[in-house]
């Protein structure tokens, strides 16, 4: 039995998926970054999973030999935070975060209450690292 990714690429609607979040707030917020992505990636928003939505895609593969697609960058609008899928070179995480605002990390995760709260500048970079670090660490074969 192989292993089945959660994550993959849907035909869901973005629009629909932000319409049906609950808190007014976190929907204004989830349209807001809908631009703030699209514009910084110059990719189209598209449904990953049941929440996330990701701009771009990279295929990788591990040394354990597991692989799969991922989007390059995305964000959840979850009901206690925003999930903002950034994953780029450690040391410039780091700066940058600490000129970023109110948040909490994860893993691969940068979680915030509201984007008000954020430098949406420094999201930008965050951004456009992030997908730098990714396509320079699994070029396209």
């Amino acid at each position: 039995m192989g292993y089945k990714l959660k994550t993959t690429e849907t035909d869901r609607s973005v629009t629909e998926y932000i319409e049906h979040v609950e808190s007014a707030k976190k929907r204004e917020d989830a349209y807001r970054l809908l631009d703030i992505f699209t514009e910084t990636t110059g990719y189209e928003a598209k449904m990953w999973g049941p929440s996330i939505i990701g701009f771009g895609s990279y295929h990788y593969k591990y040394a354990s030999g597991h692989e799969g697609d991922a989007p390059l960058v995305g964000f959840s609008p979850r009901k206690a935070k925003i999930s903002l899928y950034l994953t780029c070179g450690d040391e410039n995480r780091a700066r940058l975060l600490e000129q970023f605002g109110k948040h909490t990390t994860g893993k691969s995760c940068v979680y915030v209450n509201k984007v008000a709260d954020i430098d949406v500048d420094v999201l930008k970079t965050l951004i456009v690292e992030s997908i730098k670090f990714l396509q320079e660490m699994y070029p396209d074969e």
